[in-house]
């Protein structure tokens, strides 16, 4: 009996862990196995490890920097080495706590492999080692890795994935990043701060070519004024070893070019983890290299659900928490709590970035006539005491009905602002009705005032609003 379960989740990311907290909170018997540590690669090999860098990186070149607020330090240096025992120090803390609130909660926490069986009469089976449990619900957490380019040398010591860079115990004097996406640009920020020479190669035409083209043009000139050579429409054509490390040769609008650096790192997306994950017979309905599930997670195998990176969408942690959330809500018949259509996108480089909803383009390819409205943060109070670099918030509502359609942001703390909008976004809130709370003076966030009375026309920093 004790092997029987309400609810068996494969992985302990931030969907399955929050998942699992969630249900039994419920009053659901749960288990989850985990073949690494609690929290993922988000907790481990991710969101966390790489923000804390972000951070300490940062520290460092505004250290560097002081003589621009009068202050002068005569030895600004970094220890790498204590870079990471303090990235460490954070990671364990923060599993540590998922480990309690597992443990507190009741979850049985399973260390091994888990794979998932054909089912047993009405029950559901996993093994995880030579361990059988039932369950009458499943959910697939197993998350993602890092992907490798199909080209000739990717497998070359110096060539290295994300995991292989958290694993270097020394900053690389030079590099060549592979994509320009979220975990691209992010890594280039720690490594611009720290003074290592950063060439991009991205085959979309822009950096994080899924956001606002202004917030693209941005981050691309202060990554070049950091240092940074960035190659766009570029396409990846192998590696090989050279005097300085790893060469990579490239083809950009037409002609091949070849750079060379003490390492390269591939951050050219991620791909879901399914190997082990299915025993013999068992096969869910997939959508590409993704599990295929319906609108309440579930998989084409009855009571068998997937979230988080192994169902695609959006590869973030906040949306596989919130995921895992709605399938213990509708495991435990409860009403859904969450509107999971508005998910924030946020980048934690220096300024950060952060958007909502929809952009200017994709209402009017939707055929929604828009209006907007823009701050440029050079005229914050705030913004002008740190000295930010060319930050903006833009505001897209609908012309007709005034509804709050979508933000996007570029400036100090706009990861934690970013929020402000997606209550709006899903509450269906107006222009109208945002402007009627007052912002704290001096903040970043008076921003989101000033860029909403842009909407009406109305701010005394007043960009021309613009109807599509």
């Amino acid at each position: 009996m004790d092997n029987r379960f309400d609810l068996f989740i494969i992985g302990a990311g931030p969907g399955g862990y929050v998942a699992a907290i969630r249900a039994a909170k419920a009053g659901l018997k749960v288990a989850v196995a985990e073949n690494r540590r609690a929290g993922g690669t988000c907790l481990n090999r991710g969101c966390i490890p790489a923000k804390a860098m972000i951070h300490a990186s940062s520290l460092y070149r505004e250290a560097c920097e002081g003589a621009r607020f009068g202050v002068h330090a005569s030895d600004v240096s970094y220890d790498y080495g204590e870079i990471l025992t303090y990235r460490n120090d954070v990671v364990d803390t923060l599993v540590g706590g998922v480990e309690q609130l597992l443990s507190a909660n009741g979850v049985t926490v399973l260390n091994g492999t888990a794979t998932l069986q054909k089912p047993d009469g009405d029950e559901l089976t996993v093994t995880v080692g030579e361990e059988t449990y039932a369950a009458r619900d499943v959910i697939l957490a197993s998350g993602s890795q890092p992907a490798k380019l199909p080209v000739p040398g990717a497998d070359l010591d110096g060539v290295v994935t994300s995991d292989g860079f958290f694993a270097m115990d020394e900053a690389p004097e030079s590099i060549v990043i592979i994509g320009g996406g979220v975990i691209g640009v992010e890594f280039a920020t720690v490594l611009t701060n720290l003074g290592t020479k950063v060439t991009i190669v991205e085959a979309l035409p822009k950096l994080l070519d899924n956001f606002d083209k202004e917030i693209s043009q941005n981050l691309k000139m202060i990554l070049k004024k950091r240092g940074a050579d960035i190659h766009t429409d570029s396409l990846v054509k192998g590696f090989a070893k050279s005097e300085d490390g790893i060469s990579v040769t490239f083809e950009e609008k037409g002609k091949e070019k070849e750079v060379s650096a003490a390492c390269v790192l591939m951050a050219a997306g991620r791909t879901p983890v399914t190997e082990g994950l299915f025993g013999e017979g068992v096969t869910p309905e997939m959508n590409r290299k993704f599990v295929k599930v319906d609108d309440n997670f579930m998989t084409s195998i009855p009571h068998v659900y997937a979230i988080g990176d192994l169902a695609g969408g959006m590869q973030l942690a906040h949306a596989a928490s919130a995921q895992g959330v709605r399938v213990a809500e509708h495991l435990a018949g409860e009403t859904f709590s969450q509107d999971l259509d508005i998910i924030p996108g946020c980048v934690y480089t220096d300024p950060e970035i952060a958007s909502a909803g929809m952009t200017e383009a994709k209402a009017k390819d939707a055929g929604i006539e828009t209006v907007t409205g823009k701050f440029i943060m050079t005229a914050n109070g705030k913004s002008l005491i740190t000295k930010d670099e060319r930050g903006f918030i833009k505001v897209v509502a609908n012309a007709e009905t005034d509804e709050i359609l979508g933000a996007q942001m570029m400036c100090s703390r706009a990861t934690d602002m970013i929020g402000e909008f997606v209550t709006a976004i899903a509450n269906h809130m107006t222009v109208s009705d945002m402007l009627r709370s007052v912002r704290s003076h001096p903040t970043y966030n008076e921003g989101i005032g000033e860029a909403l009375e842009s909407v009406h026309g109305e701010s005394l920093h007043t960009v021309p609003r613009r109807r599509r």
